[in-house]
């Protein structure tokens, strides 16, 4: 009798229509509770708060020019801004006029990098967009985390096709355009530069590359400030070959630019190599890497040829994937041989199905070098490339 009593008051318990609507707008209440935290979640890891932060004390203002206490307060949140640093053509003394010479082009240089830059990150954004709020909202995790490998040079010698490569591995995910932080933006703070790092999940690596890196003096002291354990890599290209790749890129920009041959000269009588033109001195790769090893172990750091990423891209890549600890997921399957480039592309690239190559900036033809001009460059280079050879343990060839 007293079970028959339960049952006939639980019935009318449910059969009742507004105890019905109160229990069904209880949950619809709790799930619009459930989806308002979550999207504040996500919210808060938008970039834009934490870059507004910062403006917000520099715009709205007639004048229109930082105040001495917002540059005090932002210094004060974010890391000590070093002392100032020499460009490193300065190393070395030569007549004012060269100098000049020298820098205008330097400055040419600078722009052309940064033109380029602009072009791979625009091509990267209409091959793999970055994901739309509300995937990121239903894959529901995810941070941004500072960079634990950074690709740190050099300039011509693939680093943008090694990145590219790397990016079809599932657990690496990067940033497209080439930030600068630890030459030109390291005054923004470390929140600045972790705002430009995509997410990752947890085992996922978060990378970057800046070849720049590899031959500015203050960067292995402020990357290993920021984390002792990150891991470098280097990708190394014969010299001579580094160099002329370096000049005809900033031809293809200012095709009025001196000739090859009367920049790498300081003297064609003597033959004395002009080693303040960047293009010269970024070659000098014992030079730059002795810097790098004050701060770290050469364990830490990985050289990738830049001859065998066109020849072996599947075999670098596996020396690559090794050294951060991954899995060998990029095989020979992963490339096809362009031979009108004259190099490797991908089959099917990050987040599309068609193949996909370098962009137009990369592969270009180089012009005539006379032959005596570049047999006294690889004179000059032997006993630094020897140098590096016994210090990296690894004999890449090039002479």
């Amino acid at each position: 009798m007293e079970y028959s009593l339960v049952c006939h008051s639980l019935y009318a318990f449910w059969s009742s229509p507004v105890k019905k609507k109160l229990i069904l707008l209880s949950i619809m209440f709790l799930i619009w509770v459930y989806m308002l935290y979550s999207c504040v979640g996500y919210c808060s890891t938008m970039p834009s708060l934490v870059v507004d932060s910062y403006r917000g004390k520099e715009t709205g203002s007639a004048v229109g020019k930082r105040t001495e206490s917002s540059r005090t307060d932002l210094v004060s949140r974010l890391l000590a801004k070093p002392q100032p640093w020499e460009d490193i053509e300065t190393d070395y003394e030569e007549p004012s006029i060269r100098t000049a010479v020298s820098r205008d082009l330097l400055n040419n240089e600078l722009e052309t990098d940064r033109a380029e830059d602009w072009d791979e990150m625009g091509g990267e954004q209409k091959r793999a967009p970055e994901p739309s709020a509300m995937s990121s909202f239903s894959n529901g995790s995810g941070s941004k985390k500072l960079p634990q490998a950074i690709i740190i040079g050099v300039k011509k010698g693939g680093t943008r096709a090694l990145l590219e490569f790397l990016r079809v591995h599932p657990d690496i995910r990067a940033v497209g355009a080439e930030p600068h932080f630890f030459d030109r933006n390291y005054e923004n703070g470390l929140e600045w530069y972790r705002e430009l790092m995509p997410k990752t999940l947890e085992g996922q690596i978060t990378m970057e590359k800046t070849p720049s890196y590899f031959v500015t003096r203050e960067a292995p002291a402020r990357i290993s400030a920021m984390s002792r354990d990150t891991k470098l890599i280097v990708v190394v290209r014969d010299p001579v070959t580094r160099a002329i790749s370096d000049y005809t890129q900033t031809l293809s920009k200012k095709p009025d630019i001196p000739s090859f041959e009367s920049l790498t000269f300081k003297n064609r009588t003597t033959g004395l190599i002009d080693t303040s033109w960047s293009a010269i001195q970024i070659g000098i790769y014992a030079k730059h890497l002795d810097n790098w090893l004050q701060y770290f172990p050469m364990g830490q750091i990985l050289f990738v040829s830049g001859e065998r990423l066109i020849s072996d891209p599947a075999g670098e890549l596996g020396r690559v994937q090794d050294f951060l600890g991954l899995k060998r997921i990029i095989t020979d399957k992963h490339f096809y041989f362009n031979q009108t480039k004259g190099f490797p592309c991908l089959k099917k690239a990050e987040g599309s199905s068609k193949p996909h190559c370098l962009g137009k900036t990369k592969g270009r033809t180089h012009p005539n070098i006379n032959p005596e001009v570049v047999q006294r460059l690889r004179d000059f280079y032997r006993p630094f490339n020897m140098k590096f050879y016994q210090m990296t343990g690894h004999n890449f060839g090039w002479d």
